[in-house]
């Protein structure tokens, strides 16, 4: 049987060490999906937005993302942060990339951070509504839940349109069961020195204040 062995492998070895090396690949294959297994069940949150979520002119490091990630660990949690925000996305720009980027990160819960660049392009509320129930339906038929993020575009757009802007988000989380934070930026917007040059990004100062902002509602989620 050795000689067997020595002619298949071109090699000199006892059996014994050859049925020690097959019994430690047997409990590899055992193991090994299991393995996996932990690894692919690890619970995902998608950040799907805009430049407000992308750290905008700042390290990643110190944008809310970053830190709700760094939270997450803090307080024991096993879920894994994607960042999907792109500066400058529109709700129609984030329809069409929002499939693929499902496919790719299946997650537990979908952050939705979008619509604030429509609105300061003064932009139909009713396509943006429409953009964002699409964003809403295709998260949750992929088995993740929502967690809808409003946001506020400055009072000279006058009333008539800020206000239906502003009310769509609350709306559409009553008809689809999301959960809501109504403002991203409440508390921080209006003081100047939490916000950059633009007025419209907030500082890097600012930036574990809007973890706190979402925490609690995302931790309920948890």
């Amino acid at each position: 049987m050795e000689a067997l062995y020595r002619l298949m492998l071109g090699k000199s070895f006892k059996a014994g060490t050859l049925i020690r090396a097959l019994l430690i690949g047997f409990w590899v294959v055992l193991i090994a999906p299991g393995a996996l297994a932990d690894q692919n069940n690890t619970p995902v949150i998608l950040v799907f937005g805009d430049s407000l979520s992308a750290a905008y002119r700042m390290e990643e490091s110190q944008g809310w993302v970053a830190l709700l990630q760094q939270r997450l660990r803090e307080r024991d949690y096993a879920h894994h942060v994607v960042n999907g925000s792109v500066s400058g996305e529109t709700t129609g720009g984030g329809l069409a990339r929002l499939p693929a980027q499902l496919a790719g990160s299946e997650p537990d819960i979908v952050i939705l951070e979008l619509g604030g660049n429509d609105g300061l392009r003064g932009l139909p509320v009713a396509a943006i509504r429409s953009n964002l129930q699409e964003m809403i339906e295709l998260s949750q038929q992929a088995g993740a839940r929502v967690l809808l993020v409003g946001i506020q575009i400055p009072p000279n757009y006058g009333p008539r349109y800020t206000e239906p802007f502003y009310a769509q988000y609350q709306e559409l989380a009553e008809q689809y069961g999301t959960e809501l934070i109504p403002f991203l930026l409440d508390g921080i917007a209006d003081h100047p020195q939490w916000m950059q040059d633009d007025g419209i990004h907030p500082t890097a100062e600012a930036q574990p204040m809007i973890v706190d902002i979402v925490w609690p509602v995302l931790e309920s989620m948890l």
